[in-house]
């Protein structure tokens, strides 16, 4: 699965444009743009799975880094910054990662 069949190539494309510069990434800005935000709880856990690149139940900091390539194979690297505010908004319990039902949340009530 990609995240293609999930979201339009367009759509990708828009948020990924965004923020191509460094310290531009805003996941709430993101996700509405590139139409995650207006998904199905459903479809964003499917989503989830395509992030979560080791299959490990859980997005750490090292998927996080990459995470706009997972949408954009030329996309920019996350700045160390922007992963630890990503990191934060979404990581409830204090682990240090974005577990799923997490991430669920993010999305849909941030």
């Amino acid at each position: 699965m990609s995240l293609c069949s999930i979201l339009t190539s367009a759509d990708i494309t828009a948020a990924v444009n965004e923020c191509k510069a460094p310290d531009s990434f805003d996941f709430r800005k993101f996700f509405k743009t590139c139409g995650l935000k207006q998904k199905t709880e459903s479809q964003i856990r499917e989503a989830f799975h395509v992030l979560d690149n080791d299959k490990s139940g859980f997005i750490e900091v090292e998927e996080l880094q990459n995470f706009l390539q997972l949408f954009s194979s030329g996309a920019r690297l996350l700045t160390a910054a922007e992963t630890k505010t990503f990191i934060s908004a979404a990581d409830h319990d204090g682990d240090g990662k974005i577990g799923e039902d997490e991430f669920v949340e993010l999305v849909l009530h941030y």
